[in-house]
Order: structure tokens, then C-alpha cells, then sequence
């Protein structure tokens, strides 16, 4: 999957779509997703132009990943999740099913989230 800078995430680091944002910094930005999945339903981006875990790993400076696993915590903290708990995910690639070509990672909680896969 190839970065597309016209993807829906890219149009809100920009500006051009609105977003109801939790929490920004130099290389980071979360919002409410707009069709939430659990009661607190956030996303956080890298400000870069990275599509996955992978690329995002080998391409992106320590600061970048520094500060994008620390906002992933400080918004769980921050929303009130972390003494309860909450799930973390990132869908990478085709076979997971990514629909932004732009990494993100969903910070689901508010609620028991039951099984992240179902057992076969």
C-alpha cells in the first residue's frame, strides 16, 4: 500500500477536514473517531507520512517514535482508560483490512471489550 497524501488523515493534519482533537504535539495528533466502535474510540496519527508499523520503523527519527508511543499513553491516561484498561489497535496492510493508507493506531475503552479475535 502506497502513501497517498490526499488520504482522509493527511486532509486533517492539513486542516481541510475537522476533527475533534484530544491531544497534539510535534509529531503526533489523536481525535475521536467519527463512527466510534466503544463508548472512547481515539485515534492517533503520526504527523508523517508513514502507511504502516513497518515503514513507520524504518523511516521515521527516535523523536517521532518517542513521542508517538508516549501520546498513545498520555491519551489513554488522559481519557481516563488506563485504570480499567483498554485495547490498542493497528490494522497494517490488506490482509488486516487498513483503510487509511496513513498509520494510525484506535485506542478502544469505556467498556469490557471481550475477545480480540475469535477462537478457531
Amino acid at each position: 500500500m502506497a502513501y497517498d497524501p490526499d488520504n482522509v488523515f493527511a486532509r486533517i493534519l492539513r486542516g481541510e477536514i475537522p476533527s475533534r482533537k484530544v491531544h497534539e504535539d510535534e509529531h503526533t495528533l489523536a481525535f475521536h473517531d467519527i463512527n466510534p466502535l466503544a463508548p472512547s474510540h481515539i485515534l492517533v496519527i503520526p504527523k508523517g507520512p508513514y502507511v504502516s508499523f513497518d515503514d513507520f520503523s524504518e523511516k521515521a527519527s527516535d523523536a517521532e517514535i518517542a513521542a508517538f508511543v508516549r501520546a498513545v499513553g498520555k491519551v489513554a491516561r488522559d481519557q481516563g482508560l488506563a485504570g480499567d484498561g483498554y485495547r490498542i489497535l493497528a490494522n497494517i496492510g490488506e490482509n488486516a483490512n487498513q483503510e487509511v493508507p496513513h498509520l494510525h493506531v484506535h485506542i478502544f475503552g469505556g467498556k469490557r471489550l471481550g475477545r480480540m479475535l475469535p477462537k478457531e
